[in-house]
């Protein structure tokens, strides 16, 4: 057994490595870059919230990119601004010297059709839950039962959060929040807004306030 020494060795050791290195970095156009906060299975274990359980989400069926991670991040919005980049499936949370918290996303036709600044201007635990008259059109055996609202719970599509966006005083419909699906993270579905992971969506909404900004972009850049 030879083991790693010399410079053969060295260079055999530096290859093998090449690959985590590599992976802990992801970019975007240039704007975006690793920070070294990664998502891990601990921030998305069984959480207890509310008198409810959250379960556990087995990440390993998910798309590293979509855990919620710190990186770097190019932007002139301010601190506590939200951006959501519908093309690349990312939420930001803007913290400031280059940085922010970045959350994957699913995005509805509600959010695809959304596009510029508002408020959040209320915020909801284990929110109310209405299906739209669009819905209820569609497929009316799997909605329109629900047309009185279902309360906030574990089967809840919005999950265990939501934010409400307006522009001044009118509500734009628009809703940051939860989901039963996280396997549809990363993707395009056939409702709600911007859905994230439940445990992602507790988080965002413990770090930011109301009258928070929010800027919905779809061009897949921020600072253009």
């Amino acid at each position: 057994m030879t083991g790693f020494g010399g410079s053969r060795g060295l260079r055999l050791l530096a290859l093998l490595m090449l690959p985590a290195l590599l992976a802990g970095c992801v970019s975007t156009g240039g704007m975006v870059s690793s920070t070294g906060f990664g998502g891990s299975s601990a921030s998305y274990a069984e959480l207890n919230d509310g008198g409810y359980t959250l379960p556990a989400i087995d990440v390993s069926a998910i798309d590293p990119a979509m855990l919620r991670q710190r990186v770097a991040y190019r932007t002139k919005e301010p601190v506590g601004t939200i951006v959501v980049d519908t093309a690349a499936r990312h939420l930001y949370l803007v913290e400031g010297d280059g940085k922010a918290m970045r959350y994957g996303i699913g995005v509805g036709k509600a959010g695809l059709a959304f596009a510029g600044n508002a408020t959040i201007k209320r915020k909801a635990e284990w929110p109310h839950w209405t299906p739209t008259e669009n819905m209820m059109n569609r497929e009316p055996a799997r909605y329109r039962k629900m047309a009185g609202g279902m309360e906030g719970g574990i089967d809840n599509p919005l999950g265990p959060r939501a934010m409400y966006l307006y522009q001044g005083d009118r509500d734009t419909m628009f809703r940051i929040h939860g989901t039963t699906e996280p396997e549809t993270i990363g993707h395009a579905v056939s409702s709600g807004c911007i859905r994230l992971m439940n445990q992602d969506v507790v988080d965002l909404y413990n770090r930011v306030k109301i009258g928070s900004r929010v800027v919905v972009i779809q061009s897949g850049r921020a600072d253009s």
